[in-house]
């Protein structure tokens, strides 16, 4: 019988890492999580998952925990995420998501391990001049979350040139949902992802949704965005991984989204129509560093990897979102 490799996954702890975490458990890896726990949470990590708590910047203890748990890939998903939290205070975006990530490959060079896929964002094409976006689709990011991001794509790209290392920088779009089987999900207080927002407001957690811009080039003016479903992109994570073990010397960037885009105020139309509920909608102005639309073309994604969507669908996506934010209601003792 043939052991599978053990992936140190960064982030896991944390929302779509957790998510990770389980597809490798359920394909047959073994899992190393590490976590600083700032915004991750211990219980969202497996009890037979070995949970190293600390930061990726911290050489000493990342090196001594890819050896001890011999491991060969890292999937990397530690960093900040919030787009208007980028604008007001870039540093952090650039400490959290590049310098930090900076001294992650440093470890991983170092160490000898070969493969690194690493969660990267459709934030790096900044506002496109296309309606769909391809990989070649020009990277010109309009805030310091995106640059972060994009900075780390370079340093990948520089690194497997000049190292053994082989990479995979996966480029979301707007992630959403939650594990189908209720073992994970979005659980961050005070998250700004729409879809998590939303349904806190359908179940009274908040008093409303503010809508961020009416007034963009869109159908209805609001803001369009191509929603994946989480546990379709980390299943994507697994065949990526699987890609850069069959090819070492092949690394891949690669869009995750499903090639159709959903406004604002369809999504909560949505959420309505789900829960049988209105929720409050509040119009304001434009968020800094918000694109009018974003939206994939998932072409070579689907043409790389055996990448086949499972939960390619908006009200799927809000069922099993609000399926995860009542189980929430009931581990808080709500």
């Amino acid at each position: 019988m043939t052991t599978k490799p053990t992936v140190l996954v960064t982030g896991g702890a944390g929302y779509i890492g957790s998510h990770a975490v389980l597809a490798l458990r359920d394909a047959g890896y073994g899992v190393v999580v590490i976590d600083n726990l700032v915004t991750g949470f211990d219980w969202a990590v497996p009890a037979d998952v070995p949970l190293v708590r600390g930061d990726i910047a911290d050489q000493t203890l990342v090196e001594a925990t890819l050896r001890d748990h011999a491991i060969t890939a890292i999937m990397h998903f530690a960093g900040s995420v919030v787009v208007p939290e980028s604008v007001e205070n870039p540093l952090k975006y650039y400490h959290n998501n590049s310098a930090k990530t900076r001294d992650l490959i440093d470890s991983a060079v170092r160490v000898g391990v070969p493969h690194f896929i690493f969660s990267s964002t459709a934030a790096t094409y900044g506002t496109p001049d296309v309606e769909k976006v391809r990989e070649d689709t020009p990277q010109r990011p309009i805030n310091p979350y995106g640059m972060s991001k994009l900075m780390t794509e370079y340093m990948l790209r520089d690194v497997a040139a000049a190292h053994p290392l082989n990479f995979c920088a996966l480029r979301y779009f707007n992630v959403a949902g939650a594990d189908p089987q209720g073992r994970t999900g979005q659980s961050t207080a005070g998250a700004t992802h729409l879809i998590k927002v939303a349904v806190e407001a359908a179940l009274g957690k908040r008093a409303g949704v503010g809508i961020f811009g009416t007034d963009f080039d869109t159908p209805d003016g609001t803001g369009v965005r191509d929603y994946i479903h989480v546990s379709d992109l980390a299943a994507a994570h697994v065949l990526a991984l699987e890609a850069l073990i069959a090819d070492p010397a092949r690394s891949h960037l690669l869009n995750c989204g499903y090639g159709r885009g959903f406004s604002v105020l369809e999504v909560l139309d949505a959420v309505d129509r789900i829960t049988n509920r209105t929720i409050e909608r509040t119009l304001l102005p434009r968020r800094a560093g918000d694109p009018a639309a974003l939206i994939s073309d998932n072409s070579a994604i689907l043409a790389t990897l055996p990448w086949q969507p499972r939960h390619a669908d908006l009200d799927l996506i809000v069922s099993h979102a609000l399926a995860w934010e009542r189980s929430l209601d009931e581990r808080q003792g709500a």
